[in-house]
C-alpha cells in the first residue's frame, strides 16, 4: 500500500519549518510533526526574542565559521545561501536589518515575526503541520517508515521517507531533549558526544564575579590549560573562530634558553584551545557575552575544566609594549595624580580599579612613586589576566549543542542517511554547531531546505 505521506518531518523548529517549505513547494505530501503546542518554540527564545536570523556574509565565511566541521555545509549553502533565507523572510513581509556585528535580525524585533514567517511559507507550500504530536518511536517496514505517535493523538502514520530535524539538547525547556538521537542511534547510526555550546562560563574568581554587570565591547578571549598543565592533557577538538593576529602573546608559559641542536626540529609553539574576540560580560557567576559563548565547547568538551583557564586581553588592538609605553607617559607626565586614576579612560570605574588592585600596586600612592615593575605588572593584567574556571551553566542555558549525528554517515550533498535509504537529517541534531552571531540558524535553514530538495518525488 502506497504510505500515506510522501515525508513527514519531526520536529517543527527552524530546519523543520524551511524543510516543510521546501518539500512542499516540489508538491509532495508533507507532514511536519511538533510534540510543542507552540511551534518554533526556540526561535522564539533566540536571540533575546529578537530571532539573530542568520549572518550578513558570504557562504564561504559561514564555512569558515564551522571550522572542522564547515566542509560539511558546501551543498547545503549553495542550495540556500544567507542572501536567500534574507530574500524569503522578506518576502513574508519581515523587513530585516544588518547591525554592525554582522548580525541580521527583523526590522521589528520579534522573533516571532520570523517564526509565523517560516510557519506561512511551510503551509503555502501545501504541507501539513501538526503541534501537540510527540513521536514515540519510528520504525521501518520494507520500504516505509511507521513513525507512532503518543499524546493525545495516538496512532501511527506512514511515509515513504523521514526527516529529523529535532535539535539537540541545548535549552530542553523548547522540547529539544534529544529525542533524534535515540531514533538516528536505532537506525544505525553514532552519535558524537553531546556538550552544551554557547553558553555561560562559570568562575570560582571571587573578584570577577563582583564586576558583575560590566561588559567590554572589544576583549580577546583564549581559553589555555591552568599553568603548569601541559597542553597535552588539556581537551583538544574545539571549533572556535578563526584566530586572530591581534590576540596577545602568553607570556605565561616557561620560556626556554636551550638553543636548537642541528637536526632538530623546533618544539612547537603552545596555542590557546579556543580563542575569540568581541563583547565580554562579567557576571555574578562568571562570564557571559560573545566571546565568552563562543570559547565555550573547548570548556565543556574538558574531562575536568578546573584544570583550565580563560585568559582575557581587556585591550586586544593595543600591543603590550605600546600599552607599557602610554602608561609609563601618564606616570611621568601625570605624577603627582593617584594611581587610582591611572586605568579610568580605557575602562569602567570598577574594572579599572579592580585591574590595579589585582596588579598589586597602591591605588592612594601617586603616578610617580609607581616603579617599572608595577606598571608591567598592570600590563599583564590587562593583557594576559587569567581567571579559574569551574565549567559552564550547561543545556539548560546553552544555545546550542556540540556533537550529534556523526556527519560522515549523512550525504552532505542530500541529508540522506548513508546507513538507510529515505531517512534524512537536518539541523542541530547534526554534529553541527558554529559561533554566536546567526550561524546555527543559516546551518538549520540550509541543511533543512536542502533536505527537503532532494526527497525523490513518487513513483506512479
Amino acid at each position: 500500500m502506497k504510505p500515506k505521506f510522501d515525508l513527514v518531518i519531526i520536529g517543527a523548529g527552524a530546519a523543520g519549518l524551511m524543510a516543510a517549505a521546501s518539500a512542499g513547494s516540489r508538491g509532495l505530501k508533507v507532514l511536519l510533526l511538533e510534540k510543542n503546542r507552540k511551534l518554533g518554540v526556540k526561535i522564539l527564545m533566540s536571540g533575546g526574542t529578537r530571532c539573530n536570523i542568520t549572518h550578513n556574509c558570504p557562504s564561504r565565511e559561514i564555512v569558515r565559521a564551522f571550522g572542522r566541521q564547515g566542509n560539511f555545509l558546501y551543498s547545503a549553502l549553495a542550495a540556500l545561501p544567507p542572501e536567500t533565507v534574507v530574500e524569503k523572510i522578506e518576502a513574508q513581509g519581515v523587513e530585516t536589518k544588518i547591525e554592525s556585528t554582522g548580525k541580521i535580525f527583523p526590522v521589528s524585533n520579534r522573533a516571532i515575526d520570523v517564526r509565523d514567517a517560516l510557519v506561512t511559507m511551510a503551509e503555502d507550500a501545501g504541507a501539513e503541520i501538526h503541534n501537540l504530536s510527540p513521536v514515540d518511536s519510528i520504525t521501518r517496514q520494507a520500504d516505509v517508515f511507521q513513525i507512532s505517535i503518543g499524546g493525545d493523538a495516538r496512532e501511527q502514520i506512514d511515509a515513504a521517507h523521514v526527516l529529523i530535524t529535532t535539535g539537540g539538547r541545548s535549552w530542553p525547556g523548547c522540547g529539544t531533549t534529544g529525542d533524534g538521537y535515540a531514533w538516528a542511534e536505532s537506525f544505525g547510526h553514532s552519535i558524537e558526544r553531546t556538550v552544551p555550546a554557547l553558553v555561560p562560563i562559570l568562575s570560582r574568581c571571587q573578584w570577577a564575579n563582583d564586576l558583575k554587570g560590566i561588559t567590554i565591547e572589544h576583549t580577546g578571549v583564549e581559553v589555555w590549560p591552568a599553568r603548569g598543565r601541559a597542553i597535552a592533557d588539556s581537551p583538544t577538538g574545539s571549533n572556535a573562530l578563526p584566530k586572530s593576529n591581534t590576540l596577545p602573546k602568553s607570556n605565561t608559559l616557561p620560556k626556554s634558553n636551550t638553543l636548537l641542536q642541528p637536526g632538530k626540529k623546533k618544539p612547537k609553539k603552545p596555542k590557546p584551545l579556543s580563542r575569540a574576540q568581541g563583547s565580554f560580560l562579567f557576571t555574578h557567576f562568571g562570564f557571559s557575552g560573545p566571546t565568552a559563548l563562543d570559547v565555550s565547547r573547548a570548556i565543556a568538551l574538558a574531562k575536568n575544566a578546573r584544570e583550565l583557564e580563560l585568559q582575557c586581553d581587556f585591550l586586544p588592538d593595543c600591543k603590550s609594549t605600546k600599552l607599557l609605553n602610554l602608561l609609563s607617559q601618564r606616570r611621568s607626565q601625570h605624577g603627582k595624580q593617584s594611581v587610582g586614576n591611572l586605568l579610568n579612560d580605557l575602562f569602567p570605574k570598577r574594572l579599572a580599579e579592580a585591574l590595579l588592585i589585582e596588579s598589586g600596586v597602591p591605588l592612594d600612592s601617586p603616578n610617580a612613586e609607581l616603579s617599572n615593575d608595577g606598571v608591567e605588572r598592570i600590563v599583564r593584567q590587562i593583557k594576559e589576566n587569567r581567571f579559574e574556571i569551574n565549567g559552564t551553566l550547561g543545556f539548560e542555558k546553552a544555545e546550542v549543542t556540540a556533537g550529534g549525528v556523526c556527519l560522515n554517515e549523512v550525504d552532505s550533498s542530500s541529508m540522506q542517511s548513508k546507513l538507510v535509504d529515505g531517512l534524512y537529517f537536518a539541523g542541530e541534531v547534526l554534529d553541527l554547531d558554529g559561533p554566536i552571531g546567526g550561524f546555527n540558524f543559516q546551518s538549520a535553514f540550509s541543511t533543512g531546505w536542502l533536505a527537503g530538495q532532494s526527497v525523490p518525488q513518487p513513483t506512479a
